[in-house]
């Protein structure tokens, strides 16, 4: 199992998004408010598209295939167990990242600025 989700993890980096990719280029090497992303990350059985571990904090991209009722399911799922491991999930779709990238950076940013509760 573990070297199945490495292969996936490797696949997804490899052939990701390109909303990912300009994302990704505001994230990398802590250049977003000085605190570090990974990308394709995993947690428990899941990958996150993006985790700052200091703050616990995923960043999902979702294409059009989230918008499914099948896929909304598993997303709550996900998000529910997430939770569970403290982990704050936000969600944009990936055609914002196109068209709304200042308000997305903002969120990030104001998520990762927050002081999280004791």
């Amino acid at each position: 199992m573990r070297a199945m989700l490495l292969a996936r993890r490797r696949d997804l980096r490899r052939n990701g998004t390109d909303a990912e990719a300009v994302l990704w280029a505001h994230l990398r090497r802590k250049a977003f408010a000085e605190v570090k992303f990974r990308r394709q990350h995993p947690c428990g059985p899941y990958i996150l598209d993006f985790y700052c571990p200091a703050r616990r904090l995923a960043v999902e991209l979702d294409g059009g295939q989230h918008f499914q009722p099948d896929a909304e399911a598993y997303d709550q799922r996900r998000t529910a167990f997430l939770a569970k491991e403290g982990i704050r999930v936000l969600r944009f779709p990936n055609d914002v990242i196109f068209c709304e990238l200042g308000s997305v950076l903002e969120a990030i940013y104001l998520a990762v600025s927050a002081v999280p509760s004791p």
